[in-house]
């Protein structure tokens, strides 16, 4: 278990290593989060981090929603997101899973211009494709909201798992 003083004795290379992935192949977050220092507990951290992300322009929340991979379809992925994907069996879909999965993020990108995005941890394929199904359904305020809703979910669960 990590405590308040060991990441808060870390110099910005190894925060940066640590918690650099947290929001999607986007360290700005964490080098915000680093430069904030000193953090008052475990939970300041997080909750840094988080209104760091809430914060951020319209423009910079798509990009990073842009950094996620798309779903069961991703050739390059970070080691977080081949962990996730793995855990909901996202690597293990039938032929016609596939096919629907790379269908649904062809037409949802083309939709909304980022990747459908969900946190995955918990969910099995037939959850996340039947929230897919649905979600690409939506206009583009309420899916951009979800996706950024979703990156936090996903940041968060990523925390948890840094600093149990």
């Amino acid at each position: 278990m990590r405590t308040i003083d060991n990441i808060n004795d870390l110099n910005k290379s190894d925060f940066l290593s640590i918690f650099g992935n947290v929001f999607e192949k986007t360290e700005s977050v964490a080098l915000e989060a680093f430069e904030s220092k000193p953090f008052k507990n475990l939970e300041d951290i997080v909750l840094k981090m988080l209104n760091i992300y809430e914060n951020y322009e319209k423009n910079k929340i798509l990009e990073i929603l842009n950094a996620h991979p798309e779903l069961a379809v991703a050739k390059k992925m970070t080691s977080e997101s081949i962990s996730e994907q793995a855990s909901a069996k996202l690597n293990q879909c039938s032929n016609d899973e596939y096919e629907e999965f790379k269908r649904l993020n062809t037409d949802y990108k083309k939709k909304f211009g980022f990747p459908f995005i969900i946190a995955v941890k918990g969910k099995n394929k037939d959850e996340i494709l039947n929230n897919f199904r649905n979600r690409i359904q939506n206009n583009f305020e309420i899916e951009f909201e979800e996706a950024k809703n979703q990156v936090k979910k996903i940041a968060s669960l990523r925390l948890e798992g840094i600093l149990k």
